[in-house]
């Protein structure tokens, strides 16, 4: 039969459902509302749908790399708490998530959750099952996906907090793969803002000088001497924030590109858990209270 589409959005107005989920339920139960809302509470879809808005700053970052060396995944894979990244059934998650995109021509996040996986169901309904099982809200939040025609590398730092992985041109040996390792642990550990200095725009460094030239000013520098001032500040600058000019942290008379020599750093990315969003402080009392209220 043919559901309409006021008969989907009241059926997501009661569950919270998502759209795809409304229609399937209402199409496996004949239009009858009732019943399409008692189906999704059983497959738990509607439970996972009032966790929806809960924050998932928590979590896990995922890495592999291919049997060639030659590609790698990584992916941030968000949970409410800590805790549930010790849950072997969010960490299997993960890891089935890397190889997925691995296996697969994926370009988003969107495309990634429409995949099926073993057993038919797709990595979006899959994790909807698998947040109404643990209870928590729980978010595929980013990956990325390296080809080079050298070697991939990758590093977790703190159980999987930061991950690393190097795009790197050279060949596949164990003194590279020494450097390698050493610039991605050096990348988890410095941060870096930028891969090298020719990503800083324009409009970025304009401000950065306008900043620094204040200081100047207000350190009362004369006038004529801040613009040679300026220069080796924004070295500085550069050193600081962009990993090829950083300090090898092993060795700091060597910069990262230097340490790296012949080896050729096509690209290197960096996520840490949680890295930019807003986190929600709430009273602990508060929190046990509005548990208890269901």
């Amino acid at each position: 039969m043919g559901i309409s589409a006021k008969l989907v959005m009241e059926l997501r107005a009661k569950t919270g459902a998502g759209m795809m989920d409304c229609k399937k339920a209402l199409v496996e139960k004949n239009g009858d509302l009732e019943a399409a809302i008692v189906y999704l509470r059983e497959k738990g879809i509607s439970k996972a749908a009032k966790k929806a808005s809960r924050i998932t700053s928590e979590g896990s970052v995922f890495v592999l790399i291919s049997d060639d060396n030659k590609t790698g995944v990584m992916i941030e894979f968000n949970s409410e708490t800590d805790f549930v990244t010790k849950n072997d059934e969010f960490n299997n998650f993960g890891e089935n998530l890397t190889k997925i995109v691995l296996e697969n021509e994926v370009n988003s996040v969107e495309d990634l959750k429409a995949i099926k996986m073993a057993g038919g169901a797709s990595v979006e309904e899959t994790l909807q099952t698998l947040i109404a099982k643990i209870g928590e809200n729980m978010s595929i939040r980013r990956f990325k996906k390296v080809v080079s025609s050298g070697f991939v590398c990758s590093y977790l730092h703190m159980g999987g907090n930061i991950g690393v992985i190097l795009a790197l041109d050279g060949e596949f040996n164990d003194e590279n793969l020494v450097k390698a390792t050493d610039i991605a642990m050096h990348s988890a550990a410095m941060a870096p803002n930028y891969f090298d200095k020719s990503e800083v725009t324009e409009e970025e460094m304009a401000k950065e000088r306008e900043i620094l030239r204040n200081q100047l000013i207000e350190q009362g520098k004369p006038e004529k001497i801040i613009d040679n001032i300026l220069i080796g500040k924004m070295n500085k600058f550069f050193e600081e924030n962009c990993l090829l000019q950083q300090k090898f942290v092993k060795d700091d008379k060597k910069t990262v590109a230097e340490y790296a020599g012949s080896l050729k750093i096509i690209s290197a990315d960096r996520f840490k858990v949680g890295d930019g969003i807003e986190k929600k402080e709430e009273n602990f009392a508060e929190e046990v209270a509005a548990q208890m209220k269901g």
